[in-house]
């Protein structure tokens, strides 16, 4: 059975799936996690701060951290179920609704099992080398930033697969990633990023 193939016709034939081969080559030449502990730019600011607002925490300000631990730290303690967490579950699964409108579970399941395996050995190498340079020599680090970077590639693949428009908070959040950021989440009114 030719996979590959069988992807390529599925993506010709549903128009609703068009914008997924231009987004698999721009997440596939990201630089993920260049810029962990590093000075923000101003538009980085700007764009953490446009997520917060379009996820409907405006009052979160960017918090950028600088030290491994205290990012490791602010992972573990994020909570499952906090209002930005739960704003984020409920627009995956809007968009999730939204693209099965037009194709059905299981071609949905392929495609973003295609999506995961085109970009996961590069965020999962990038992952070990900003470890590496960061002289990190935790594996729950190398785990916990591969794994949000892939979540982010899942949740803007579906943005672009609804047809939304490039303003929608989870391709925000992306765009962070893409400037080498790791966005952890907004608890209280802090939005951590590493």
């Amino acid at each position: 059975m030719d996979v590959d193939g069988e992807i390529d016709d599925l993506l010709e034939d549903f128009p609703s799936l068009k914008s997924v081969a231009p987004f698999v080559a721009l997440a596939s030449d990201v630089r993920w996690f260049r810029a962990l502990g590093e000075d923000p730019d101003r538009e980085t600011v700007k764009l953490a701060r446009e997520y917060a607002e379009a996820l409907g925490f405006p009052e979160a300000e960017p918090a950028f951290l600088y030290d491994w631990e205290d990012a490791a730290s602010a992972a573990e303690n994020t909570e499952f179920n906090s209002p930005a967490w739960e704003a984020e579950e409920q627009l995956r699964a809007a968009l999730t609704d939204e693209v099965l409108l037009a194709i059905d579970g299981q071609v949905l399941e392929m495609v973003m099992t295609h999506v995961a395996q085109a970009v996961t050995e590069s965020i999962d190498d990038a992952a070990k080398e900003a470890a590496e340079f960061l002289r990190i020599d935790d594996e729950s680090f190398v785990l916990a930033t591969s794994g949000a970077a892939a979540q982010a590639v899942y949740q803007a693949a579906l943005v672009g697969m609804a047809g939304e428009e490039e303003e929608h908070p989870l391709s925000f959040r992306f765009q962070l990633f893409e400037r080498g950021r790791w966005p952890i989440g907004i608890i209280g009114n802090s939005f951590l990023i590493f």
